[in-house]
């Protein structure tokens, strides 16, 4: 194969899944390309008309699932530029109206489950009445267009409705999961200056019982502005309302109202919540998006991407502090049923739960993460004991899905099911790139870009490439950029974190290949990357291999630049049960990466370590890491409160130090 510019490529691949021809003409992005006169079997024809013609492209998709706006808008883009196009103008709508109108009355809207495998089911009428009475409640307590209202809450109809009840006024959300301690919670919500805090008694995990009512008080008190707070009895333990500083009300209260929904017709760009960064390093970004653009394309991705409408059912584990959460709750827009799930995602006394209530349930599109299928298929978890057959997909993201998990996704879950790998970030709170019904998919590599993204590769002069690793650029606008950052008065913060290397491009942060056969690869991080004598390797092609050893439970690669020039490139291993780390496992783990991975990238110390941290959302913390191991101070470094578990940050910092030590040492012997 050779390219426009005579560049020689090898022949593409051959797919390790494939669409049924028929079904994927059956689908929606199929039908949506064929009533605008394009194959429907041919994506990436479909992909380039969307990027070359953006208001032909949206307004096709405003028309497809037919916007019910309250006044029309004049122009679909109105003024293109990054940051700050101006998209649908004229046009009041509003993203709660949306979510409930194509809901069946007598149908599930949502199916509330945990992991004791317990459920109930909440209707599509029973939804309506709960979002009308609790709307109605926070107008009572003074809630107005533009208000915040801040939920701190676990993964279940609650939040769902609040937030529902939320936009449906024209106030603004903000939620986060109540693993996160008080003062973690308030180093967002504070930012806001909300006016009524939405909170719960506790939460499932692994078997116990988490009781937040202390930590709700704690939380209420470092947040002046509230003038209520709305007290969720999920767990059944007693509130103590005298604790708070400012009026309760209970969930029983709230939803026992008799009341007509009324939606609040905004503007296009009103803002509907604000999601944040995961705030490693200082307080989280506030990113805030409006109604339409999450409307637009939260359609396009879940109604066209992952082909979901009336009679799916979507279960994908999440928590309410993660952008997928902000999806799940999205499939209410396609007239779909969603799923909210209440505690581990394999609790120790039934691992395979997600799996059991996916069967029981009859879901069509499972959603998980990397971690989670690897960790199944280390733990020798079975799927397929269940009767998996109503699953067409799994989603997965949230890093980089090695080309090893597919196989044991089609050996123990079925051979028809797409596993469709996506990539795209809470900046966004949606997509660059993924799978659609008429896509195949290749081991490791993520379909295709999605529509409407117009994605790049940049190479270090801007410029465009194929096959080679670049910059993941975005070269025209999409609806659902960010509005601007909260407390950002002049857009300063919000052209530094995307606008700086390439003036009027969106850079991510992320190293992919766009690969000449169509796919995306991602290799992690750009600004962890791995740079040994001018030779660049992503840190997931590294984890990968590693991680596919049955001795490696997890790893973490860190190349860390060193002052007189060096560069210094070690492994840490959280080992499996039962592993040894001995001379003969090292030579294993470097053989691993010199084979799957390159031979320049071998580490230069391997070592075990009690843990991997992450963010809550389960990112690695790569780039804090190695400051650390080179000597930055942790509170420089780290917000303990944005990490899965802080006491990991003290153990890096202890290595930094003895390295800092043990260099001083050696420069001064010599």
């Amino acid at each position: 194969m050779t390219t426009p510019h005579g560049t020689s490529h090898p022949s593409p691949p051959t797919p390790f899944w494939t669409p049924d021809p028929v079904s994927a003409a059956d689908s929606r992005i199929a039908h949506f390309a064929r009533h605008h006169g394009h194959d429907p079997l041919d994506y990436a024809a479909l992909h380039a008309w969307s990027v070359a013609d953006l208001e032909g492209f949206w307004g096709a998709v405003w028309d497809y699932f037919d916007i019910d706006a309250d006044t029309p808008y004049d122009k679909v883009l109105a003024e293109e530029r990054m940051p700050g196009a101006r998209w649908f103008t004229g046009a009041t709508l509003n993203y709660t109206h949306h979510a409930l109108r194509r809901l069946r009355p007598d149908a599930a809207a949502i199916v509330a489950l945990d992991e004791k495998g317990a459920s109930y089911e909440v209707t599509g009428d029973e939804l309506r009445a709960q979002v009308a009475s609790v709307a109605g409640t926070l107008r009572d307590l003074g809630v107005r267009q533009g208000d915040r209202v801040v939920g701190y809450l676990p993964h279940t109809p609650h939040a769902v409705v609040a937030f529902l009840a939320t936009a449906s006024l024209g106030a603004i959300w903000s939620v986060c999961g109540q693993d996160y301690a008080p003062q973690a919670a308030a180093d967002r919500f504070a930012q806001l200056e909300p006016t009524v805090l939405i909170t719960a008694d506790g939460y499932l995990f692994n078997g116990a019982t988490h009781d937040r009512r202390e930590a709700s008080h704690e939380l209420a008190r470092a947040l002046p502005t509230l003038k209520a707070t709305l007290l969720v009895d999920r767990m059944g333990l007693s509130w103590t309302a005298s604790a708070f500083p400012a009026a309760t009300v209970t969930w029983q209260e709230a939803t026992a109202r008799t009341e007509q929904l009324h939606c609040a017709a905004v503007p296009f760009d009103h803002p509907l919540w604000v999601v944040f960064s995961s705030g490693t390093t200082g307080l989280p970004k506030g990113i805030v998006h409006g109604h339409g653009g999450v409307l637009l394309e939260h359609l396009k991705t879940l109604g066209l991407h992952s082909d979901l409408g009336p009679g799916d059912r979507l279960l994908w584990y999440t928590t309410t502090h993660w952008m997928m959460w902000n999806l799940v709750v999205s499939a209410l827009l396609t007239g779909a049923t969603t799923c909210t799930y209440d505690g581990s995602p394999a609790p120790h006394a039934r691992p395979d739960v997600l799996w059991e209530l996916a069967a029981r349930h009859r879901v069509t599109v499972f959603g998980t993460s990397p971690q989670y299928l690897l960790g199944m298929a280390k733990f020798g978890v079975t799927p397929s004991v269940h009767d998996l057959s109503s699953i067409r997909a799994i989603g997965c993201t949230g890093s980089a899905l090695p080309a090893s998990a597919y196989p044991w996704v089609r050996e123990n879950v079925g051979e028809r099911v797409q596993l469709a790998s996506s990539s795209g970030g809470t900046d966004v709170v949606s997509g660059f790139a993924g799978s659609a019904p008429s896509t195949p998919v290749w081991a490791g590599e993520l379909s295709a870009p999605n529509l409407g993204v117009a994605l790049a590769a940049y190479d270090a002069d801007g410029n465009p490439v194929v096959d080679e690793v670049g910059e993941l650029v975005v070269t025209r606008p999409m609806p659902s950029m960010p509005l601007r950052f909260w407390n950002d008065p002049d857009g300063a913060r919000y052209r530094d974190a995307y606008f700086t290397a390439y003036p009027g491009v969106w850079r991510h942060g992320d190293w992919i290949t766009l690969t000449s056969h169509g796919s995306v690869i991602v290799h992690g991080r750009s600004d962890s990357t791995l740079n040994r004598n001018g030779v660049r390797l992503g840190s997931a092609d590294i984890h990968d291999v590693v991680e596919r050893l049955p001795q490696v439970a997890e790893a973490l690669v860190i190349g860390a630049e060193e002052p007189e020039g060096g560069y210094w490139m070690p492994l840490f291993v959280v080992l499996a049960e039962g592993a040894t780390l001995d001379d003969t496992l090292r030579e294993t783990i470097r053989r691993a990466i010199r084979t799957g991975a390159s031979p320049r990238h071998i580490p230069d110390e391997i070592h075990q370590v009690p843990g991997i941290p992450h963010t809550r959302t389960g990112k690695k913390l790569e780039v804090p890491v190695k400051r650390l191991l080179q000597g930055d101070p942790a509170e420089q470094v780290v917000n303990p409160g944005a990490v899965d578990n802080p006491e990991l940050i003290a153990f890096y910092a202890r290595l930094g130090a003895d390295r800092q030590r043990q260099r001083a040492v050696r420069t001064t012997t010599a």
